[in-house]
């Protein structure tokens, strides 16, 4: 992610009125993706409030609130007269990697539309396996391995 000649975030928001995602979410999830796509990196930038406020015709609170929800992750920092720079990285998959990720996936989205789903039921699905993944490798991390039962404190 660059910034032009002004200092000016190149980054741009797109929101999805018809998502259930509150605004400031969207935001949030925004700069997340950009970071985990190498778009965002440490140091750059954020586009200024009023930018996204003129930009969206939304709410400047509901930016301050995205901003802050990024501040309390630990994602970006504000420096006051300055602006909001993104602090640290989230992992990120290589170029090489992504493009053989993004075809499979897009191969992917075809059968699944094929199959009758909609973008609704893409997403869904797609959740839920998501939310699944998580649950069991959470359960993996709080299970004992072989060889550690009885380890803990009693």
């Amino acid at each position: 992610m660059e910034v032009d000649k002004d200092g000016v975030s190149r980054l741009q928001f797109v929101l999805d009125p018809g998502s259930g995602v509150p605004t400031y979410l969207q935001l949030v999830h925004q700069v997340e993706q950009a970071m985990r796509l190498d778009l965002l990196r440490d140091g750059d930038r954020l586009p200024r409030i009023k930018d996204v406020v003129e930009a969206l015709a939304i709410n400047p609170n509901t930016v301050q609130k995205a901003y802050r929800e990024l501040t309390t992750r630990g994602l970006v920092t504000a420096q006051q007269g300055v602006g909001t720079f993104v602090r640290g990285a989230l992992p990120v998959v290589g170029l090489a990697g992504q493009a053989a990720l993004r075809r499979r996936l897009v191969a992917w989205v075809r059968s699944a539309r094929a199959a009758g789903l909609d973008h609704g039921g893409i997403s869904a699905l797609v959740a839920s396996v998501l939310h699944e993944d998580s649950a069991t490798a959470a359960a993996a991390a709080e299970s004992p391995g072989p060889g550690r039962e009885g380890t803990g404190a009693a």
